[in-house]
């Protein structure tokens, strides 16, 4: 499950965070975070079912876009620097 995919709430990061990479984040630290992507605009959240859930925005999707370019890109550069 992954917020670019599926709404996710804090508790879904928290499990998909710890299944994935079996790291266990603190609440804190998660919903501090999506708070935060919330006032820039990157994530909406809204209460359904007595939980807080979140989805990607448009400006969200175009950040991860973004993200993923520039990843792939920095990728390539390091491999070309490093392995030829």
């Amino acid at each position: 499950m992954k917020l670019r995919k599926y709404p996710m709430s804090g508790y879904d990061v928290i499990s998909f965070a710890h299944k994935k990479f079996k790291i266990l984040l603190s609440p804190g630290t998660v919903y501090s975070s999506l708070y935060s992507l919330e006032r820039g605009g990157l994530v909406k959240g809204e209460n359904i079912q007595g939980k807080r859930v979140y989805t990607l925005t448009e400006h969200g999707k175009e950040t991860v876009r973004v993200f993923s370019q520039t990843k792939d890109r920095l990728l390539g550069l390091i491999s070309n620097l490093f392995i030829g």
